[in-house]
């Protein structure tokens, strides 16, 4: 066992355990909706409970993560984490289904928080590109989490046994690589107070990189579905093709962005990147027919793939601002795009078109082009 607890599998073990956990609770939304009896739009204001707990959790656990070690934050986050989405399965009720909800969403920003910090850790003792492969086992890791959902619905397995029976197998099986023997970089900061600074203007920038990347990722995972079949006309069943086209192809770029990193420089490959996302979305917006669409979806993967690693990456290596401080302070422009974007692109489409939300979603990615150069290390 010992031989298999290397730096690149114990931080790609917090990235799926991550991964896994949030595709798991996604995968059975419906069921528990239905449970409840609870309709969509109050649904999506529980929604946002599980978003709000990870914007609270990502100072706090970048200040840990500089203080603490990110390793140690990462192994004091990993249990109440299993346990959140055993609570969510157990919940009886609503309200404690909103809180269960909140815990779990905080869970799961802090474990994004403290895995990237290590992550950084471990690309700087590899010394070489490594941050896109672990961004890549946090897709792997949802894919799986929603494949575990498909099977459990297919069996009629109830929630809270699915969740119940997850937790317990993926903390077997992924908790021993956390604990891996490594040892974190401690930071201090000048101040007491926890908080999000943002003294340059380069960490503002890539911020708002990050920004631009979460609302595409966001987009595709709440509307392709919603866009396919109400814009282009397209059967339910196909409808999904979208979002699977642009995991996959998120998944398959994310595996190689690191080659390219090593090869080209991050400020040719986040430019690529943002023109590969424009000119995907300008495929979804003109598209008529259901394979054009598709492929601009997978367009769209392509290009938000290397984007966010990049930024966190970017992040750790900030000559002002601490590791986990950075980090956590572009996750919040990341994150709160991915769970607010969303809410207010279907409040914009009930008050004008679909095609004209995504068209402004394609504006975004144009900042990845147009700001790469901030993400030079």
């Amino acid at each position: 066992m010992r031989r298999l607890l290397t730096p690149w599998r114990g931080v790609a073990a917090g990235f799926l355990l991550n991964g896994i956990l949030l595709g798991t609770w996604a995968s059975r939304v419906p069921a528990v909706m239905g449970h409840f009896h609870v309709a969509k739009a109050s649904f999506g204001v529980l929604l946002l409970l599980l978003g709000l707990g990870a914007l609270i959790s990502f100072p706090i656990t970048g200040r840990l993560s500089d203080s603490l070690g990110a390793v140690r934050v990462a192994r004091m986050i990993a249990i109440p984490f299993l346990v959140s989405i055993a609570a969510l399965g157990l919940a009886p009720t609503i309200p404690l289904l909103a809180i269960a909800l909140f815990l779990f969403g905080m869970c799961h920003g802090s474990m994004d928080v403290a895995v990237n910090s290590w992550a950084s850790e471990v690309e700087k003792h590899m010394g070489r590109p490594v941050m896109s492969s672990f961004h890549a086992m946090w897709s792997v890791g949802a894919v799986l989490g929603a494949a575990g959902g498909y099977i459990a619905t297919v069996f009629q397995t109830p929630v809270y046994v699915h969740f119940l029976v997850t937790a317990v197998t993926i903390g077997g099986l992924l908790g021993p690589f956390l604990l891996l023997d490594w040892q974190s970089t401690i930071r201090t900061h000048e101040s007491g107070a926890v908080g999000l600074v943002l003294p340059n203007s380069g960490l503002f920038l890539v911020g708002l990189i990050a920004l631009a990347s979460g609302l595409g990722e966001g987009t595709a995972l709440d509307w392709s579905a919603v866009y396919l079949h109400d814009v282009v006309g397209t059967e339910e069943s196909d409808a999904a093709l979208g979002y699977m086209g642009f995991s996959a192809a998120m998944v398959m770029m994310r595996l190689k962005a690191d080659s390219l990193v090593t090869r080209w420089g991050s400020v040719t490959v986040a430019r690529i990147s943002g023109f590969s996302a424009v000119f995907g979305i300008l495929l979804i917006v003109l598209g008529e027919t259901l394979p054009l669409v598709v492929a601009g979806f997978v367009l769209m993967g392509v290009g938000y793939a290397a984007v966010l690693p990049l930024a966190f990456s970017r992040a750790a290596a900030d000559l002002v601002v601490p590791a986990g401080k950075a980090i956590a302070s572009v996750a919040i422009f990341a994150y709160g795009a991915m769970t607010l974007g969303p809410f207010a692109i279907g409040l914009l489409a009930e008050a004008t078109t679909m095609r004209l939300c995504f068209f402004i979603v394609g504006l975004f990615a144009a900042l990845v082009a147009v700001l790469a150069p901030v993400l030079k290390q």
